[in-house]
């Protein structure tokens, strides 16, 4: 457990160490990124409507991954779990209907399992490796999002500018304060991890899962089927990663646009990592990412540094979660030299 903290601690001391190669004050700028953006409701607001969708897509992923299926196409899930709701927002009968955003939850759901059915299905028919199949079909969906808000669904209205119509009213999530825009989606995040905690700690499938994962060859001779495990833990992430693209669309962005994410899909593999696989790790770990991209975006403001410098933190925080991992499964030891 004290891996992810170390790790955290390490990515610090390394970022303070870029900071002051770059020429800026390692300690303002640190200040700067971790501290300053929560010094306000708006922060405040802005670090947890960032943290749910990583939170979200990260207890997808740690289903599947706990049984070594691994999913690296959570972005591309999103993106078409967004276009499933957008499409049902601003083409449903009766735009006003309270049943509307129920629905749109439904189709975000269904979107990003379709899109992760297909390497699930490639992988227990055809033995494909899903992770080349599930990154290479974010491209896939990003171009399709691309066709769609520059061609058919782009608004008439919207100045030429490649977005779909504002959806309305009923298609969104209240948000607690007309001030903020943190909005009753995160109640989605919240009954996420409690399920996730509920499937991997409290039941007999979960369990299974773990045992796919952990010892393939004893759980292949007591019966538990691999097909079975790529299959749960690939649409897990497909449903949760859907959810996420449609709370977006429904949450603080209100339409469908080429950035409909900043990159949630690929960092939460790092949260999954950094919670331990654990629910409630998870939690943690979706915090400190937010923390990062709202920090990013606070340092590219304030001090004109690149808005590449949260993706170099991300990276280095998984360097570092990877080698605190390597040294705690093997053991550095030096052989002697044989006359």
């Amino acid at each position: 457990m004290a891996a992810p903290v170390v790790a955290t601690g390490l990515t610090l001391v390394v970022g303070s160490l870029l900071f002051a190669a770059l020429g800026y004050d390692p300690l303002a700028t640190l200040q700067a990124f971790f501290i300053a953006p929560l010094n306000s409701l708006n922060g405040l607001s802005e670090w947890l409507l960032k943290a749910s969708p990583l939170i979200l897509i990260a207890c997808g992923l740690a289903v599947g991954f706990r049984a070594n299926v691994w999913n690296i196409g959570a972005e591309g899930q999103l993106i078409v779990g967004a276009i499933a709701a957008c499409g049902v927002g601003l083409f449903y009968p009766n735009p006003e209907s309270p049943i509307l955003l129920p629905l749109m939850v439904l189709a975000g759901a269904c979107g990003g399992m379709a899109w992760a059915a297909i390497p699930a299905f490639l992988r227990a028919r055809m033995n494909t490796n899903e992770i080349l199949v599930t990154l290479m079909l974010t491209y896939i969906a990003t171009l399709l999002l691309s066709w769609l808000v520059h061609g058919p669904w782009r608004d008439p209205a919207g100045f030429n500018y490649p977005q779909t119509a504002l959806l309305s009213a009923a298609a969104m999530f209240e948000p607690f304060d007309y001030a903020y825009r943190l909005n009753a989606s995160v109640f989605i995040t919240v009954v996420a991890v409690f399920l996730m905690w509920l499937f991997t700690d409290r039941s007999f499938l979960g369990y299974k899962m773990s045992v796919s994962g952990a010892a393939p060859l004893a759980a292949r001779y007591a019966g538990f089927r691999e097909s079975s495990a790529v299959w749960i833990g690939l649409l897990a992430g497909g449903a949760a990663a859907g959810v996420a693209g449609m709370a977006e669309v429904a949450g603080p962005l209100g339409q469908l646009s080429p950035q409909i994410s900043p990159g949630y899909g690929f960092a939460a593999i790092i949260v999954a990592f950094i919670g331990r696989l654990n629910a409630f790790g998870i939690v943690l770990g979706g915090l400190l990412m937010s923390l990062l991209f709202l920090g990013g975006e606070a340092v590219q403001m304030n001090l004109g540094l690149s808005a590449a410098l949260t993706r170099i933190f991300q990276g280095i925080l998984l360097f570092f979660l990877l080698a605190a991992d390597f040294f705690i499964f093997y053991r550095l030891r030096r052989i002697p030299e044989h006359a």
